[in-house]
């Protein structure tokens, strides 16, 4: 009786305030865990900290590969080509309005396909949720887009990049479900007893509670349509309808053909096509690690969210 009340009391003494116990043994699973997530990161920094000091090293340190992860002859050579050049600039600036618009317009419609799907009171959601997830698991293929495209007068303008995307199942269901889980059907029959239609429950009640899933689903599509260059290949001719991330394929497939490349003739610094490439890679990159810090909270609740229910 003596050793459990000792046992009983030196428990007593190791646990937290709280209740919660405090951890007097590093194990070695815990090490291999935390070995193991520092080298998961390591995967996604480590690349990027080697092409930021490429893209402000000297051309001659690059070539003889000496530059790994601190800049040798630091210059700004290759970033001073970018601007002045200005075709890079152009494309960035152009992209940034088209992943608006098409964040936008792809929140509207993943928000009134989700918002009537999630209430039991629509007759035939079954059916029409089985219609609108078979985009999920068939699709019609490239030539059947591009002769549909060319159909409806829609290649090689803006709109093309815009509007075949802008429905997207996978998001439609999470929304869904994160409506579904969220909020509550007794929060919109008070709201019909006041005498509230489905678009002032909608616009004053579901989405201020559904920011975090909104702030989640805006990042889905705003970094998918930032990404993406397929559609770009296929559908756009013209120089100036095309978005950064295409322009950069393009740049860094024709530099590694070239012994030494620049952007154009009006950029007057020549670098080699190793550097260009990497401050290229640098300037489309920098906007996305810049905004996502902000979203990031709402990305993993809203994720949470839609994942708990199916």
């Amino acid at each position: 009786m003596a050793k459990k009340k000792e046992e009983v009391v030196r428990g007593a003494q190791t646990s937290s305030p709280d209740g919660s116990r405090a951890i007097n043994k590093f194990r070695v699973s815990d090490f291999v865990m935390m070995l193991f997530i520092v080298l998961l990161c390591a995967t996604c920094v480590v690349p990027f900290v080697h092409l930021a000091a490429k893209s402000i090293s000297g051309n001659s340190f690059v070539i003889a590969k000496e530059v790994y992860f601190w800049p040798k002859g630091i210059n700004f050579d290759a970033y001073v080509s970018i601007f002045k050049d200005g075709s890079l600039v152009y494309s960035m600036g152009y992209s940034v309005v088209v992943t608006l618009i098409f964040t936008v317009l792809g929140m509207i419609v993943c928000t009134c396909a989700a918002y009537p799907l999630s209430k039991k009171r629509l007759k035939g959601r079954t059916f029409f949720t089985i219609v609108l997830m078979i985009p999920m698991y068939f699709t019609a293929g490239v030539i059947p887009t591009y002769l549909l495209m060319n159909d409806l007068n829609l290649l090689d303008t803006m709109w093309v990049l815009i509007w075949p995307l802008i429905y997207s199942p996978y998001n439609m269901l999470i929304m869904k479900t994160n409506l579904q889980a969220s909020i509550p059907d007794s929060l919109e029959e008070s709201a019909f007893l006041d005498g509230a239609s489905n678009l002032q429950i909608l616009t004053k009640i579901v989405l201020p509670l559904s920011k975090p899933i909104i702030a989640t689903l805006s990042l889905f599509y705003a970094v998918g349509r930032w990404n993406a260059y397929a559609d770009n290949m296929y559908y756009i001719k013209t120089d100036r309808l095309k978005m950064v991330q295409y322009k950069l394929y393009q740049m860094v497939a024709s530099a590694t053909e070239a012994q030494s490349a620049t952007l154009s003739e009006q950029a007057a610094v020549t670098s080699t096509p190793e550097v260009l490439s990497a401050a290229s890679i640098m300037f489309v990159t920098i906007p996305i690690i810049c905004i996502y810090p902000f979203l990031q909270k709402y990305f993993v609740k809203g994720a949470m969210i839609g994942a708990v229910k199916g």
